[in-house]
């Protein structure tokens, strides 16, 4: 088409990036890039420079997404999306949801059509399963209407119809299964009597539907029952179950893993097994991939520098790329981390076995050895295929207690040869990093500890020792050599990025910083050290936990991409995961990645089809938000099940969270989350006053502020759900009659909040 004369409005370049046609009737394709926009509003020559500068300022201010190559439109999905079908509307039709979904708020709803013409070939997919979809955006949906309508490209994934579910036991033997799923399709089924398969009441069960019927509830039958719901086994296996992470390996898997043998030294394979490396993980680790050791250089021209050594597990040399293990590998992702149980990516004999580094065993590794100097900057690293033999097998505080002169017959003779110089080479790595500046966030990570029985005992939150801290910069420094070898090498990898947060995250964090007297001073550009300045200023004031929390909420979330745009966080141009391929299969692609590139014998990475490394950066990223969302939903629910017997207690909280509708507050004590709803805050309207994060009561002012320190009262525990409810007792401070004035001259445009509001 002939030039246009003008430039695409920026109302028509956000449609086209959200799926809707050009005015010449071209579709936008999946991924839309500038190329593309110019092509389909036939800007050409001298024109493309403005239309690059509309582009820029929409990045700029948020209405479209940044930080690849394609262009997604700000709270918008892209036009073809890998979606999970998960209910019915009123009118039985299917309604999916997209697996990705960063931005916040609910994901949206997307409506499944069906042709009219009875030959449609568009397959028809079920409940439950993953599919990829073309999707269109309805600008004109309602609030109550999906706002995508799409059709169904390729069944990706189809799950079993059974569900998990809590019996309910009636007296004639029959009873309610209740869906421990959230999802707006589960019902309550009634199980009949000769279909309940000796299920107890209180049993978690798996159900399968039947046939329905036209009045009552549906009808289903128990096919497994798994035993008491106040077992900590059955918790996990809600989650495992609520986000479909597959915990049983296939045949031929098992198969390839007990039929393997150990890996002989043969060429290229180096000997390094007189070196004394050590492994340093908690103490209850069963796997151990990564090994490290250092020593004083001895080059004359490198004065006071380092020779740092990080080996790992040579997990190449047993997953081989398209065989059962690797098929089953790819499909998890990683592995998955519960309180009470760990399901692997790989199995026992390959992860506990084989390719951990045991003490005192020959194994397979691949190595990196890096030359530092006394700055702690790395001066040059190369890639080695050897066999190690781990001196020692300590845990962080086992060495950390040795460095502090509390050596036992383990860590004593390893103490001068060993220990010592690790600990004086990463005194080095801190330099460099404090010249880096990465983001520096203080989170107490908490440690649930279960009983004899497999009951919550108590929750603990781990000192965090120089060990860790030595572990993690050596592993980081690592994973930046393999980006950096596979970079040179102009071999595909998959890179760990992690975007700079978006501009309404950031407006959003500069206004309640506002709110507690902080400025975030920042350039055009905001960077780590901005956020460490914020970070600093609140150092051992009592915002000081709140503030690191809505740092990290402002950040965008790390994923593994074929395409390379930094580390935000580690403030890093290039970073790739090498340190953990029992673990992770990001890691295993690296590894391969360098056996392939680096000439390192069998194993290495075979050649990829168009598109085929963009889909598994995809997939396993997808896979770890599943494994995050699985084991935090796991932690709630044990630790709503340890609350259960303590409701009438009042507790001492700060409040975490501020909604129209109510509070939420985590508890000092177990770190647990629960809800205060408005309408219990007292006999008073309470308004949310946005601008200072708080709900404000209309005739009393009495005042309840994200930060504030207050006495709660549990009133409710769901242990399903991992949902607890709350009362304010007495809220915490002599500062609410200073908020009140403040809050009172900055009336707010919202409605206030009545007694009695629905959540």
């Amino acid at each position: 088409m002939p030039p246009r004369s003008a430039l695409p409005s920026r109302e028509e370049v956000i449609a086209f990036i959200g799926g809707a046609p050009a005015p010449n009737g071209e579709k936008p394709p999946a991924r839309v890039t500038k190329r593309d926009i110019a092509r389909a509003f036939g800007v050409t020559g001298e024109a493309k420079a403005g239309l690059k500068l509309l582009i820029k300022d929409l990045q700029s201010e948020g209405a479209i997404a940044r930080g690849r190559k394609s262009l997604q439109a700000q709270g918008r999905l892209p036009s073809l999306v890998v979606a999970d079908v998960a209910e019915r509307d009123r009118d039985g039709e299917l309604v999916a949801k997209p697996v990705e979904w960063d931005d916040e708020g609910p994901a949206p709803r997307i409506l499944i059509r069906r042709s009219r013409v009875k030959r449609d070939s568009a397959p028809a997919p079920g409940l439950g399963a993953r599919v990829l979809m073309r999707i269109e955006f309805n600008p004109d949906a309602t609030g109550k209407e999906p706002a995508y309508t799409g059709r169904v490209v390729k069944i990706l994934e189809k799950l079993k119809a059974r569900t998990f579910a809590v019996f309910r036991r009636a007296e004639d033997g029959s009873g309610r299964a209740l869906p421990v799923e959230k999802r707006a399709a589960q019902r309550e089924f009634f199980v009949p009597a000769a279909f309940a398969e000796g299920a107890e009441d209180g049993d978690l069960v798996a159900i399968e539907p039947l046939r329905a019927t036209r009045f009552g509830p549906p009808n289903a039958r128990v096919v497994e029952s798994i035993g008491s719901v106040k077992s900590e086994k059955a918790v996990s296996l809600i989650a495992l179950a609520q986000h479909h992470i597959p915990f049983v390996f296939s045949p031929a898997a098992l198969n390839e893993a007990e039929t393997a043998r150990p890996v002989r030294l043969e060429a290229p394979r180096e000997d390094w097994r007189s070196l004394p490396l050590v492994t340093i993980d908690p103490p209850d680790a069963k796997d151990h991939d990564d090994a490290v050791h250092a020593a004083p250089d001895p080059d004359p021209a490198n004065a006071g520098g380092f020779v740092v050594t990080v080996a790992i597990a040579d997990v190449a040399a047993y997953v081989r790329p398209g065989a059962a293990l690797d098929r089953d590998a790819l499909e998890r992702g990683n592995s998955v981390y519960f309180p009470d149980r760990v399901v692997p990516m790989l199995p026992e004999r390959i992860s506990n076995d084989l390719c951990s580094l045991r003490p005192l065993e020959d194994r397979p590794a691949l190595a990196v050895r890096m030359i530092l100097g006394a700055d702690g900057r790395k001066r040059s690293h190369r890639f080695h295929r050897v066999m190690m033999r781990s001196a020692a097998k300590l845990s962080y505080e086992q060495a950390q207690a040795a460095i502090d002169g509390r050596t036992d017959e383990t860590t004593a003779p390893l103490l001068d040869p060993v220990l010592k110089p690790l600990w004086a080479a990463h005194a080095a790595v801190k330099i460099e990093r404090e010249r880096r500046d990465p983001l520096d966030l203080d989170l107490p990570e908490r440690k649930l500890l279960l009983d004899a029985q497999g009951r919550l005992a108590s929750v603990r939150w781990p000192e965090r020792l120089d060990a860790h801290r030595l572990i993690e910069e050596f592993m980081i420094l690592a994973n930046v050599a393999a980006a950096e070898t596979l970079e040179a090498q102009h071999s595909p990898l998959l890179y760990r990025a992690h975007d700079s947060p978006s501009v309404e995250k950031l407006n959003d964090l500069v206004e309640f910083l506002g709110t507690i007297g902080v400025k975030l001073a920042r350039g055009d550009r905001v960077r780590p050290s901005h956020f460490n300045g914020v970070l600093g200023r609140v150092k051992g004031q009592g915002v000081e936990a709140l503030v690191n929390e809505v740092v990290l909420r402002a950040q965008a979330q790390a994923e593994y991409s074929h395409e390379n745009y930094g580390h935000f966080g580690l403030n890093l141009r290039r970073y790739a995961h090498f340190t953990s391929p029992i673990r992770r299969y990001a890691d295993l692609v690296a590894h391969r990645a360098l056996i392939r590139a680096l000439g390192l014998g069998e194993g290495g990475l075979q050649d990829m089809r168009a598109g085929e490394l963009a889909q598994i950066a995809e997939h396993i990223s997808a896979a770890e938000r599943r494994a995050m969302a699985a084991e935090r939903e796991t932690v709630d629910r044990l630790v709503a099940a340890h609350l259960a017997d303590r409701v009438g207690a009042v507790f001492e909280a700060r409040v975490a969270g501020v909604t129209r509708v109510g509070l939420f507050v985590k508890l000092a004590e177990s770190g647990a989350d629960g809800f205060v709803p408005a309408a219990t805050l007292g006999d008073d309207y309470f308004r949310f006053e946005e601008g200072i994060r708080a709900l404000v009561g209309t005739r009393s002012g009495v005042t309840y502020r994200l930060g504030d320190t207050v006495r709660a009262r549990l009133v409710e525990a769901a242990p399903f759900a991992g949902a607890l409810r709350f009362e304010i007792v007495a809220a915490g401070g002599e500062e609410a009659p200073r908020r009140l004035r403040r809050a009172r001259s900055e009336p707010s445009e919202r409605k206030p909040v009545r007694r009695g509001a629905r959540r």
